[in-house]
C-alpha cells in the first residue's frame, strides 16, 4: 500500500515527474501547460517543492509506492478567506485511480489544514469532469453553486466544492 506524506526537498525530481505526467494526462485540470512546466528549470521547481515541505501557508503531499510517486495533492491558504484551505493539483496516476488513495491524499491535506487552524477546504473542478465531481462528492465535498471562469481556457467554467477539513 502507498505511503502518503508531506513532500521533502529531496523529492523534487520525483514530484516534477508526476507533475509532468498530470499535465500530460489532464491538461485542463491544472493551471499551467505541460510545455511551461517542462521548460521550468529544475532549480526553480526544487525551490518550489522545498517551500511546500514546511510551514503553514502551502503544502504538498505525495503518495509513494516503492520509491515512485503515484499521487499528489496540495493545499494553500485561501487568499482573503481566513480558515479556508484551497485544495489544488490533485492527481493519481491512472493505475491507482479507484484504489482509495484519493481519500488518503485529501485527508493528508485536511489534517494539515486543521493543524494550521483552517477548518474548511475548498476546490474547483472543471464543469463536465463528472468523474472528479463524483470522487470529491464521495469524500464529502458539496457543490456550492459558485461557478468561475477556468483560469487558462476562457470558454470553460469550474464549479466550486467545499467541505470541512
Amino acid at each position: 500500500m502507498p505511503t502518503v506524506r508531506r513532500v521533502r526537498p529531496a523529492d523534487a525530481a520525483r514530484v516534477r515527474a508526476i507533475r509532468l505526467e498530470m499535465l500530460a494526462d489532464s491538461p485542463l485540470a491544472f493551471l499551467e501547460t505541460l510545455a511551461d512546466a517542462a521548460a521550468r528549470p529544475h532549480a526553480e521547481f526544487a525551490a518550489r517543492i522545498a517551500g511546500m515541505s514546511t510551514g503553514p501557508r502551502t503544502a504538498a503531499f505525495v503518495a509513494e509506492v516503492d520509491g515512485r510517486v503515484v499521487g499528489h495533492a496540495g493545499g494553500q491558504a485561501a487568499p482573503g478567506q481566513p480558515g479556508v484551505t484551497v485544495v489544488f493539483a490533485v492527481y493519481l496516476t491512472p493505475a491507482w485511480r479507484g484504489s482509495g488513495l484519493l481519500a488518503a491524499l485529501v485527508e493528508a491535506v485536511a489534517d494539515w489544514s486543521r493543524a494550521v487552524a483552517r477548518p474548511e477546504l475548498v476546490l474547483e473542478v472543471v464543469v463536465g469532469n463528472d468523474r472528479a465531481l463524483r470522487a470529491y462528492e464521495r469524500l464529502g465535498f458539496v457543490d456550492t453553486g459558485v461557478r468561475v471562469a477556468h483560469p487558462t481556457v476562457p470558454t470553460l467554467r469550474e464549479l466550486q466544492m467545499r467541505r470541512t477539513a
